[in-house]
């Protein structure tokens, strides 16, 4: 019992790596290849986990092998355009200029209630509101809505809005996170104060605080405070 708990830990581990080292956090993300692979190394994996009869490195040595096919055809795909539509296939048009394409829906088998779900999922629920609706090699449809449709944004308005950047995590449960407001350029005296200005006596009391570029805190007490 003892031998498969471990074995079980250390295959855990590997495919953890493994599939850190491919760099797909999200299994939506993946390529056709790429997901091939990845269910590939989780049945190799689960073999010699059940079976200790099974030399572990009869696991280990397939998974590792994958992992390096993994890389090559990824270093092909980035270097060539010929290998990336081999390997990757390429973007399927389906809805061009508010028509939509019935022989690429034939070519993908895919039919007509099937796009119309998608839309309504990117929140496109009328499809004369649609401009372009193109299938990633990911799976993924991204819609491009027609002029008239588009959200409005403040370069419309001829507004110049202040840019917030990437907004910086400075209390996370009740930790504050000093390297965060060294980056932000705010000292921790400042930062205390401008929470006591809002009601914060104690930082420890908060569940969630950020920063952003314009200076404004965002802020969240934990449950029950």
């Amino acid at each position: 019992m003892l031998i498969v708990f471990f074995r079980t830990l250390i295959l855990y581990f590997l495919v953890v790596i493994v599939m850190r080292i491919m760099g797909k956090p999200q299994i939506g993300e993946l390529q056709p290849y790429e997901l091939v692979i990845a269910i590939m190394i989780s049945e190799l994996a689960a073999i010699p986990m059940s079976d200790t009869e099974i030399p572990l490195l009869s696991g280990i040595i397939p998974i590792v092998t994958l992992l390096l096919a993994q890389i090559t055809l990824a270093y092909w795909s980035m270097k060539s355009e010929k290998m990336r539509k081999i390997i990757c296939g390429r973007p399927s048009i389906l809805i061009e200029r508010g028509l939509i394409k019935e022989s690429e829906l034939r070519h993908l088998r895919m039919n007509i209630n099937d796009l119309l779900e998608q839309l309504r999922v990117k929140n496109f629920p009328n499809l004369s509101e649609v401009d372009y609706a193109i299938l990633e090699t990911n799976g993924e449809l991204s819609v491009i809505p027609k002029v008239e449709n588009r959200p409005l944004i403040t370069k419309d308005l001829g507004i110049k809005a202040p840019n917030p950047g990437l907004p910086l995590s400075l209390i996370i449960d009740g930790k504050m996170i000093r390297a965060n407001l060294e980056k932000a350029r705010l000292s921790e005296n400042k930062f205390l104060e401008t929470l006591h200005e809002q009601g914060i006596n104690n930082y420890k009391d908060l569940f969630f605080a950020s920063v952003d570029n314009t200076g404004a805190i965002t802020w969240q007490r934990k449950e029950g405070l």
